[in-house]
């Protein structure tokens, strides 16, 4: 734990925002509006429960996957 010329929980307070940003940060960058019945890539059926969880979503699972794997890298 960091001590010095802090006052007490400003360590906590960082951390706090630090995450928050983090979280807002994905959050941005979720899909929105709404879902496509049939994966915009490969025109897959798009289940339904993926559609309720990810509202906006664009991708089947198959082809989310590939887009963020080349976004890695």
């Amino acid at each position: 734990m960091a001590i010095g010329w802090t006052r007490d929980g400003a360590v906590q307070d960082q951390i706090d925002a630090t995450v928050k940003d983090a979280i807002d940060q994905v959050r941005s960058s979720l899909p929105e509006g709404k879902s496509l019945t049939h994966c915009a890539e490969c025109e897959a059926v798009i289940p339904e429960a993926r559609r309720k969880a990810i509202p906006g979503v664009h991708f089947c699972v198959k082809c989310q996957a590939e887009i963020e794997r080349q976004c890695e890298g």
